[in-house]
Formats: C-alpha cells, structure tokens, sequence
C-alpha cells in the first residue's frame, strides 16, 4: 500500500508564514519551536506536521489556522486560582508534538494541518474576545506551542487591550518559546504532566521529561501563574509510587502552593483501558495531600467537594465551585478572610469605568 501523500498549504497561503525559531544545519534547517528539535531536509515535515523546510527555511504551515474556537469559563483549562468565573476565548489548531494514544482531542490534534480551512487573523481574534463576552484568551484543545508564532501576535494584541492570555500546554517547547511567550503577554499556564519520564518516554513518545519540569520552574521564575494537570489513567500512572513521586517534584520544585488538578480519564482513539474509577482519584488526592500540597482538585467528577478550594489555615471553603463555574469566591486581597492566610493566585479583577474594558491586575 502506497502512503498517502499530504496535500500541504500552497506557498501564498495566509497559513504559511515564516517560523520564527530555527536554525540552518547544513542543507537542512533545525526548528527550534519544541524540545523535539525536528531536523528537516528540503521539503521535509517536522514530526508534529505543522512545520515544513521550504528552499532553506522553515516555515508555519498553521498560522492563523483555527480548528476549534469556543467561549471557556476558564474553570475549563483547569485555571482554578486564575480570575475565577471569567471566561476566556480559547482557539486550537491542528496536531501535536507528543504520541499519546488517549487524546481526548485527538479529532484534531492527530490531524494533520488541512491545506484550507478557517482563517483568522490574530487581529480579528482580539476583536472577538469582547464580541463573545470574554475577559481574556486561551489557546488549547491541541498543543498551542505549535501556533507559536500566531499565539505571539494575538497576546501582544490582547495585552494592549488589557485581556488576560493563558496556554493549556504539555510543556514540551524550548526555553526560547517560553521566553517569547512571556514577552509577548502570556499570564497563565496550566501544564499537563503526563505522569513519570517512562510514562512520557512509552505513551508519549518524547525523550526528555525534564523539559517539562524546567519549564514549569522557568515560568514561576518568569512571573507566570501555574498549575498543573495529571490524567490518572489505569495501569500508566495511577501507581502510588509513581503518583508520591509527581506531588514530591511539585512540592519540591514548584512548591507546596501549586495547584494540581487530577482528573478521571475515559477511554479514546486508541487506549482502552477502563474509564479511572473515583476512588482511584481520591487516592490520588490523599497521596498529594500527604506529600504537603495545599491546593489538590479532583476532576471530571462534578459534584465532588475536592473541586472547592479551601483555607490551608483553618480549613475554610473559600471559592466554592459547581462543575465548571465559581459559584462563590470569599477570598478578599489574596487572603482568607477568617484567618488571613495568604491564598496563591491571581482573584479578582478591577472594573476600570462603566464602558471601558475590563483591565486584569496581578496580584500573584
């Protein structure tokens, strides 16, 4: 059987722009965007598909190219201790950069980038944050570090008009996107930690785990909000050893005030394993808790009171949440209001003057 041959963007496409991080190699040029590193030929496809060497020079096959766009609480990301109960606009695009075979997107991120599709200019995009009632950006539901380049002009955009900009990542870029992004306005980050370096390694295809981990400690160090999600996911990385092993290098790393977001997994594209039973997730959380984590939620379970945030103090519900919306938020200047414990993240906004848009202060 012969392979079937992609029908790739033409060279005056709008998709088509010229990427931003790479380097020549020889007759071959080095994309420089993911710690995968991909070294292509002439002609040649990076292993994510998004990126292609054209005479020399590598080039974004995905600009502006919009798979799947969407008004999200941002309950949704999961960002929990960012802006409760705002929303955000969030855009994906086509493809990954990891394998994993349980991708509860994989409709496009095992995609390749279609030749056509919808466009939109990040311009426009902005322009579509107050349209859709949005007080900020996202982009997610595949891996946003692939739209690098487009992710860069919308938050520079974005920040200008006073929105928040968040990324649902796996982590995997290289230090120089990270940088880029921070520069350009991006505030938030909730990273996926997939599970242990064999996990990522087997199931994910990537080799260096350890990305993952400097780019979380890199971007706390930048000044970003962070937390971090793990897919507990039968017989991958719902071991005890393997989940007190994560909560330590959180604990360690990142810090005891990281949240960290465990959700049930249900089966898709190509993993079958059964659906992660709620007792599983409540392990889970007792373990983390145990390693001295002080905020731990649990998702995909609506209802569950691990999705409510709680004093570390005195035990206090301070933001109380029901499936994907703040239903109450008691914190007041970043501190609980009984005991005045500091609360880390970023929680409440200021409304500048009635018709004018809303400006988002950090207060992280």
């Amino acid at each position: 059987m012969s392979a079937v041959r992609l029908r790739l963007p033409p060279e005056n496409s709008p998709f088509v722009r010229p990427a931003l991080l790479q380097e020549p190699v020889g007759n071959r040029v080095r994309c420089l965007t993911c710690e995968r590193r991909c070294l292509l030929v002439e002609g040649g496809l990076g292993w994510c598909r998004t990126r292609q060497n054209r005479g020399g020079k590598l080039f974004t096959l995905i600009f502006g190219a919009v798979s799947s766009l969407a008004a999200n609480p941002i309950e949704k990301k999961p960002l929990y201790h960012f802006y409760p109960g705002t929303y955000c606009l969030t855009a994906g695009s086509w493809s990954c950069n990891f394998g994993c075979p349980w991708c509860q997107n994989w409709e496009i991120s095992k995609r390749a980038p279609p030749a056509e599709g919808e466009y939109i200019l990040p311009e426009r995009f902005v322009d579509m944050v107050a349209e859709y009632d949005c007080q900020g950006t996202s982009i997610s539901f595949n891996e946003p570090t692939l739209s690098l380049e487009w992710s860069l002009e919308v938050f520079r955009l974005a920040r200008r008009k006073g929105y928040y900009n968040t990324f649902v990542t796996n982590g995997y870029m290289t230090e120089a996107a990270l940088h880029l992004l921070v520069e350009a306005g991006l505030d938030a980050m909730n990273v996926d930690i997939k599970g242990d370096a064999e996990a990522v390694r087997k199931y994910c295809k990537a080799v260096d785990a350890e990305r993952i981990w400097a780019n979380c400690r890199a971007a706390r160090y930048l000044g970003l909000h962070v937390e971090l999600t793990t897919l507990v996911i039968p017989g991958v990385n719902d071991q005890d050893e393997v989940l007190a092993g994560l909560a330590q290098r959180i604990v360690t790393e990142l810090g005891r005030d990281t949240p960290w977001h465990l959700t049930a997994y249900y089966p898709a594209w190509r993993f079958h394993a059964p659906p992660t039973p709620p007792r599983t997730l409540e392990r889970a959380w007792r373990i983390a808790k145990e390693a001295g984590l002080h905020y731990v939620y649990v998702g995909n379970l609506p209802g569950h009171p691990a999705q409510n945030t709680y004093c570390p103090g005195c035990g206090a519900t301070l933001v109380l949440r029901s499936g994907m919306s703040t239903i109450r938020n008691d914190i007041r200047e970043n501190r609980c209001p009984w005991c005045r414990r500091w609360i880390q993240g970023v929680w409440h906004a200021e409304q500048k003057q009635e018709g004018v848009k809303t400006r988002w202060t950090s207060s992280n």
